[in-house]
């Protein structure tokens, strides 16, 4: 099957250049999902549909580079807390979740994002290894640790609601020894590259260096980088506790070859020009998640000064759960608001850089970017049909700002992925949609019980 895509502002955010491709009618055609001609005015060309969007937008899906879509039914919990109070409240639920429980609330997640345009995501997975409060920083890691089934469940959900995702999974480094935590994460990349490569985009390492007390956390991870080609992105100096012993870590990572092997920080807030200067020498990458960091009082990453030292950076959702809307235009002007109240500078973080970070820039950093991110011959036709004029914001004196600036999820009007419809005005195209509503909206009467209401 064929689509025409026809009298779009197109936005195609092309890679090697810093123009966000704004062609002001434009049409874009598809063929076996893929992008195979671009052009402006009337086309020369003929497919099995024709979508005729009158002037709206056609931008690429959104790239969300730090994601958790396992907290889907788990919003609203922890306001009053930083990170730790809130994993406790958060991720102490999910301590008592059960793998079918966790492929809903992921499937769950997994929609949430589409319907709001997000059509890519690196999605960490819950570990293995169940949460445990932490004290300064520091866990003990002796938590128990769940079977494979639930790690696999939510790589299946993830696959079975059609977004693309790169899955990362834990490495629970305390937990058995080194034969059984190798053997252990070896079956978790196994499953999901027994998935459709189109969708499952990749596997990768949720670094646990931070809070892991095994002194050789970083050199586990390294090994499994290498061992089984994947990649690694490690929350780190995300919250403003125990920042010495937050920052102390930077040095295990550095020391066990991580950063020459394309490390992802994700956070990376509680920073110093030292630790930027050796990160970006070494090579490594940074995910910056402005909702999150600002709902959960983490502080503001320096992320024009990582860009201005050559950091590639992409911009994360997060989760629900720290987010509570997945709402990728909030994330943008959340992220611009930031950078420009700390620097005073509105230079700082323009529209266009930041819609290239929420879009090409995740997916560089991911190590996709030559399958989504932009929309480019040869690319997934994963892209966004976005009305200006419903509701109406007026004229569009500079189109690319206003798309940055302006738009929302009212003005959303279908998501595509591989130039199939998912998402019409909010509403899932998915079979298993309305089920795993339903299934989410029974998690607090099957939780309570064990755990206690969580604040």
């Amino acid at each position: 099957m064929s689509l025409l895509v026809t009298h779009a502002r197109l936005i195609t955010v092309p890679a090697g250049t810093d123009d966000p491709g704004y062609i002001d009618d434009g049409w874009m055609l598809v063929e076996g999902g893929r992008i195979a001609a671009i052009g402006s005015g009337t086309p020369d060309v003929v497919a099995d549909e024709t979508l005729d969007v009158a002037g709206a937008f056609v931008a690429p899906g959104f790239v969300s580079s730090h994601s958790h879509l396992f907290t889907s039914g788990l919003r609203g919990l922890g306001v009053a807390d930083t990170l730790y109070g809130w994993c406790d409240s958060m991720l102490g639920s999910t301590a008592h979740m059960t793998p079918e429980q966790m492929y809903w609330s992921t499937l769950h997640g997994s929609l949430d994002f589409l319907s709001n345009g997000v059509t890519t995501a690196y999605n960490f997975t819950d570990p293995l290894q169940a949460w445990e409060s932490m004290v300064d920083g520091k866990r003990t890691g002796t938590a128990g640790i769940r079977g494979l089934e639930y790690h696999f469940r939510q790589a299946d959900a993830t696959r079975d609601a059609g977004i693309r995702f790169v899955d990362a999974s834990g490495m629970d480094v305390t937990a058995g020894t080194a034969d059984e935590v190798f053997e252990r994460f070896a079956a978790e990349v196994a499953h999901t590259r027994s998935m459709d490569p189109d969708f499952a985009l990749g596997s990768s390492i949720m670094g646990q260096v931070q809070w892991s007390p095994h002194p050789d956390a970083a050199e586990f991870e390294v090994e499994a980088m290498r061992r089984y080609g994947v990649t690694n992105q490690a929350h780190f100096l995300e919250s403003p506790e125990a920042i010495e012993h937050q920052q102390s870590k930077f040095a295990l990572y550095r020391d066990a070859g991580a950063l020459g092997l394309g490390l992802m920080f994700g956070h990376f807030i509680q920073t110093t020009p030292e630790i930027i200067e050796q990160a970006v020498a070494g090579g490594a990458s940074m995910s910056w998640q402005p909702a999150s960091n600002g709902r959960l009082a983490s502080g503001v990453a320096h992320v024009p000064e990582m860009l201005a030292m050559g950091m590639k950076v992409g911009v994360g959702l997060d989760d629900q759960a720290c987010t509570d809307v997945s709402d990728p235009w909030q994330n943008m002007r959340m992220g611009i608001y930031m950078q420009r109240a700390r620097t005073k500078d509105p230079l700082s973080m323009m529209p266009e850089r930041m819609l290239r970070l929420h879009t090409l820039g995740g997916a560089e950093i991911m190590g996709v970017d030559d399958r989504v991110g932009s929309l480019e011959v040869g690319k997934f036709a994963d892209f966004v049909v976005v009305d200006p004029r419903s509701p109406d914001v007026g004229p569009l004196w500079h189109p690319v700002r206003s798309y940055v600036l302006a738009m929302s999820p009212r003005n959303l009007k279908a998501v595509y992925v591989g130039g199939r419809l998912v998402d019409a005005a909010g509403v899932s195209t998915n079979p298993l949609a309305a089920e795993a509503s339903a299934k989410v909206h029974e998690l607090p009467a099957a939780l309570v019980p064990l755990r206690g209401h969580p604040h």
